[in-house]
């Protein structure tokens, strides 16, 4: 009776079976997989080889922080304005895409030190200082706004179908994009609520599964290709990655290199949300262990930087640990590195196997949309986690104003004006997230002068 009861889940140091392993695998792909070759489209970026950088980096980061840390790197939202930024300037866009893009890997390249050089001070300064600069209002309040930022691109792919259709059937195709979303969602919510044993590790792959058998079907009736194996424009069995070399330039330093500073809270903020799963699981499932992921936050730091360098060093955009996986991880409760590594490795076969690469970019976008309404979700509500983990005091209102104005800097900033993630200001146009995260720190800071230390001894 007893083993019944027994909450099912792997820790980072442990592996699933053979069969398990694969799937769960899959699974962390299927869900970093929309975001990070979003972001890839949107720049302009090639898109195999920004799935091959995510994979390559991933396995180097999880080398650095030795296998400590479950964490998956995928391409960052955060950096989409300012490559875009540089992509669009009229003197490095008329020599042609690569050269666009080998302009940008400069201060992606660049972004990756800044992230180290954190890591390194972290490192030295220790956990107590680090609370005091990055306080839970601040990173669960970070960890808030990116899943709400995201919020826009879901409810938009949740209602997105395909182009080549007759004009007759636009409204008919725009109404079975959301019975096809909202079956996605529906299904993910109820496989993870309702689901029991082994199969409870696996609502994100079984959402998708049924989304995208009910566009298949969906498809067949109303003859709206939903489903379709061309997307990708790619032909024959093997295609491998265009790598390209980062191109000195100090435009790019300037306009992509501050962004690193806003994945710091961001990067905090889920070593946080790992610290609080991991350490309830192994709890739970009667481990002895003390998992100290939050005291290795340098190292997750240093690694992320690393991951950078060398995403941007063979043409992939800049990243970071993946929230979207965390969320994963946290509804399965499968948080074993090896999961991690198998999915890194599958993710570059997949960058280089065009049959696989067919199969990917066919998963409908109105799938991807149900799925993310639910993923983006839970990133905003793992801020909440942070906060109540850490007993936040919401009638201080130091607390509230360091909460206030970073939810309305980044939310605002990513919403209003042109709606691109950019607040024009004094002649600048500032990244939403970086400069909330750096209204709230420095906030945070002004208020704390001449306030006692409240740090709990642990």
């Amino acid at each position: 009776m007893s083993s019944k009861k027994q909450p099912i889940g792997y820790l980072p140091d442990e592996t699933p079976p053979i069969v398990e392993l694969f799937f769960f695998a899959l699974q962390q792909i299927v869900v970093m997989f929309p975001a990070t070759v979003l972001v890839a489209l949107i720049t302009g970026f090639h898109v195999s080889t920004t799935i091959f950088a995510s994979g390559l980096a991933t396995l180097c980061f999880i080398l650095i922080t030795g296998k400590k840390i479950p964490l998956y790197y995928g391409s960052s939202f955060s950096y989409i304005a300012a490559i875009a930024s540089i992509m669009t300037e009229d003197a490095i866009a008329k020599n042609g895409l690569n050269t666009m893009i080998s302009t940008a890997q400069f201060g992606i390249v660049m972004s990756g030190f800044v992230s180290i050089a954190a890591g390194l001070i972290i490192q030295r300064a220790g956990r107590k200082t680090i609370d005091k600069i990055l306080p839970p209002t601040v990173t669960g309040s970070i960890a808030m706004i990116i899943g709400l930022s995201l919020a826009k691109n879901a409810m938009e792919n949740a209602a997105v179908f395909p182009d080549a259709i007759e004009a007759t059937k636009t409204a008919l195709a725009g109404n079975m994009a959301w019975v096809i979303s909202i079956i996605t969602l529906i299904s993910t919510i109820a496989y993870s609520v309702y689901l029991k044993g082994k199969l409870s590790q696996l609502p994100i792959l079984f959402g998708l599964l049924t989304g995208y058998v009910a566009a298949a079907i969906i498809g067949a009736v109303t003859g709206i290709p939903f489903v379709s194996f061309h997307n990708s424009g790619l032909s024959g069995i093997i295609n491998f990655p265009e790598f390209t070399l980062p191109k000195p330039s100090l435009a790019a330093i300037v306009a992509i290199m501050p962004i690193a500073i806003a994945t710091i809270p961001e990067s905090t903020a889920h070593v946080f949300q790992l610290d609080i799963y991991v350490n309830d699981l192994a709890k739970k499932t009667g481990s002895k262990k003390k998992y100290n992921i939050a005291d290795k936050l340098g190292l997750n730091l240093v690694g992320d930087g690393v991951g950078d360098i060398i995403s941007g060093f063979i043409g992939g955009p800049a990243g970071t640990n993946y929230g979207e996986n965390i969320s994963t991880m946290a509804l399965s409760k499968v948080f074993s590195v090896p999961v991690l590594i198998v999915a890194a490795v599958i993710t570059m076969i997949i960058s280089c196997f065009t049959p696989l690469i067919n199969i990917v970019y066919s998963i409908p976008t109105a799938v991807i949309g149900g799925l993310s309404v639910y993923l983006f979700g839970v990133i905003a509500a793992q801020g909440i986690t942070i906060m109540m983990d850490r007993k936040v005091d919401m009638f201080k209102s130091k607390n509230l104003a360091v909460i206030a104005i970073i939810l309305i800097i980044g939310l605002g900033g990513s919403y209003g004006y042109e709606g691109n993630g950019l607040i024009p200001m004094f002649g600048m146009k500032l990244p939403a997230l970086a400069t909330a995260a750096v209204a709230g720190i420095v906030l945070n800071l002004l208020l704390s002068i001449g306030e006692k230390d409240e740090t709990p001894v642990e």
